[in-house]
């Protein structure tokens, strides 16, 4: 199913539409400030895990990251120190995946590694997506081979075409990005950039 929201002026049926969706552990593809994501309701683990089989990623070898609607709400999922707190509230909302350590709050799949990723993309749909749905999202890239076509990245309807029938809806808001987030590890005693994207980082 592809459903078109725009920046603002959404119906709330069709917003609550998606949130029920999500409620309800079905997965859902949406834009962001990047790449077009993959997600679903981040509390929801048989959801994760049917991400996780789509994108073919084991959640022992690879973070998972969530999307947040605040630093209230990333605050609730992970730790966050003063001075993580600071780069945070700096860079975000933006195209940034910060890496931080979880902690109790999130479906034992993210303990696997004791670490999530933050995202709180620059994007009013997903925003005002979890606002509504008043928790985080669980986010990945939308599946991709090197021999695809860019389009198929970018493009709703190619989006669709490809991989409407692996999810519950897919969200079309506009031509997506081609650019990964830049990811920043602030595990350790100093922020570190793993990952140079479309983010760049204010220290």
């Amino acid at each position: 199913m592809l459903l078109k929201l725009y920046e603002k002026n959404n119906s709330y049926q069709d917003l609550q539409a998606i949130v029920d969706i999500l409620n309800n552990g079905g997965i859902i593809i949406y834009p962001t400030d990047t790449v077009y994501a993959i997600g679903c309701h981040a509390l929801k683990e048989r959801a994760i895990e049917r991400i996780c089989r789509i994108k073919n990623i084991d959640p022992r070898k690879h973070h998972l990251s969530i999307i947040c609607a605040d630093l209230s709400m990333v605050s609730e999922y992970a730790k966050v120190n003063n001075e993580t707190f600071k780069l945070l509230k700096r860079n975000l909302p933006g195209p940034f995946t910060f890496i931080l350590n979880t902690n109790n709050n999130l479906p034992k799949i993210f303990k696997n590694r004791k670490e999530v990723g933050i995202r709180m993309p620059d994007n009013p749909i997903i925003c005002e997506i979890i606002k509504l749905l008043d928790a985080p999202i669980m986010s990945s890239s939308v599946p991709y081979n090197e021999d695809d076509d860019i389009e198929y990245i970018t493009t709703p309807e190619l989006i669709d075409e490809k991989l409407g029938d692996q999810v519950d809806m897919v969200v079309d808001g506009g031509i997506g990005d081609t650019e990964l987030s830049t990811i920043v590890d602030c595990t350790g005693e100093e922020p570190e950039i793993i990952r140079q994207g479309k983010g760049f980082l204010t220290e």
